[in-house]
């Protein structure tokens, strides 16, 4: 026995240590991107924000952990107790076990030994296995929502469930033209394909995959303008309505997660991930050149995390039909559209920067919904309505 681990303990540290770094860093970067948008909505409302623990407000984040912590368990009596503690631990699992095959930093193609900015390098279903994983997040909200025995919750529970299937559509369309022009699933191998110049980035030859993506993935992670299936105004708390305490910092732990994923996503993707001007050829496996590449990494998952939070003091909540038309009439059909240029110019072998004409698809369909609901704002308010009944204040005897 002793042996055996002796044989497998160089390929089995690099994966411990990657789990150890995750483990730490993601629940600490929750409390802290929790702060962080405090912050920012203060700074958008010009408030101060959270400034009362620590310089600058900076130990906050903890306090509030520690006081979340510690708060009294209560379980209310009408839930089902079973999966209502169940519901919050999916979330997590599903959250944090996305990241398997995530790389948080530059992966060397063909560097096998020594510590690996990823659990599980070298998955060829990589993006398949993540996205799978991911879509299983929406069972907790739905167990939660279910398990509260309340009707809010459940309103909210059912909202999840159709916003998740509506949104997972357009989202893998937006992924398949960039997994059909890296010709593989694996996510290093992805981003290798978008090295040598900035200029073959996915965000430039491919802009309408990334507006699709993105959106989609807002509605994934119920950022707003998505987040029908916790609208205060209408359903209290929706899906989490019972919950509270460490119950509570479970399902929003899960959440921050997924924004985190996705902005990660986004930026392996789309931005070229550790690529950058200067630094678009292989991967230097030296400390200074894997470090200088992370910084290109964390640097542009930050600023997409910023714009993430930046968008919900940006834009209204949606309504939960617009929430679906969106995503059947206007992203499903634009997704199939990008989806069929990229056929076609991989087919014929055209050079791949004539998909950047594709976001004129995009100015087309956002022409027609500014139309579409200009039209409805114009529409009388007694339009396709029978005449509201006169009532008359005398007294017949």
């Amino acid at each position: 026995m002793i042996e055996y681990f002796q044989q497998i303990w160089p390929s089995l540290w690099p994966t411990l240590a990657a789990i150890g770094v995750i483990l730490a860093v993601v629940p600490v970067l929750g409390l802290y991107i929790t702060f962080i948008e405090r912050k920012v909505a203060a700074y958008i409302q010009d408030r101060l924000g959270p400034n009362r623990v620590g310089p600058f407000g900076l130990f906050q984040a903890i306090a509030d952990g520690i006081k979340l912590f510690l708060k009294e368990q209560t379980i209310p009596d009408h839930v089902y107790t079973f999966l209502y503690f169940v519901a919050p631990t999916f979330s997590l699992m599903t959250a944090m076990f996305a990241l398997v095959v995530m790389p948080f930093g530059p992966v060397p193609t063909e560097y096998k030994e020594g510590f690996r900015y990823i659990v599980a390098p070298g998955i060829d279903i990589g993006i398949l296995m993540m996205i799978a994983i991911s879509s299983l997040s929406a069972y907790g909200i739905i167990l939660g929502g279910w398990a509260s025995n309340n009707k809010y919750s459940l309103y909210g529970a059912i909202r999840s469930c159709a916003q998740f299937i509506s949104y997972e559509i357009p989202l893998g369309l937006s992924i398949i033209g960039v997994i059909a022009a890296a010709g593989s699933l694996n996510i290093e191998q992805i981003v290798a394909a978008q090295g040598g110049s900035m200029l073959n980035w996915n965000m430039f030859w491919q802009p309408l995959a990334l507006i699709i993506f993105f959106t989609s993935a807002l509605a994934e992670t119920n950022r707003l303008p998505f987040d029908l299936p916790e609208c205060e105004q209408e359903l209290v708390g929706g899906f989490h309505t019972e919950y509270g305490g460490i119950k509570f910092v479970l399902f929003f732990l899960a959440e921050y997660t997924h924004v985190v994923t996705v902005s990660f996503l986004t930026s392996l993707l789309f931005f070229g991930g550790w690529h950058f001007p200067g630094l678009t050829g292989p991967v230097d496996a030296s400390l200074g050149g894997m470090l200088l590449r992370t910084f290109v990494l964390v640097s542009k998952v930050s600023m997409v995390v910023a714009f993430i939070m930046l968008l919900r003091w940006a834009l209204p909540r949606f309504r939960f039909d617009q929430l679906m038309g969106l995503a059947w009439k206007g992203l499903i059909p634009l997704g199939i559209v990008n989806l069929l240029c990229v056929a076609v110019v991989l087919t014929f072998d055209l050079p791949k920067h004539l998909l950047s004409f594709t976001a004129l698809f995009l100015v087309v369909g956002a022409m027609i919904s500014a139309r579409n609901l200009q039209s409805t704002i114009n529409r009388p308010r007694s339009a396709g309505r029978e005449p509201a009944p006169v009532y008359s204040s005398k007294v017949t005897a």
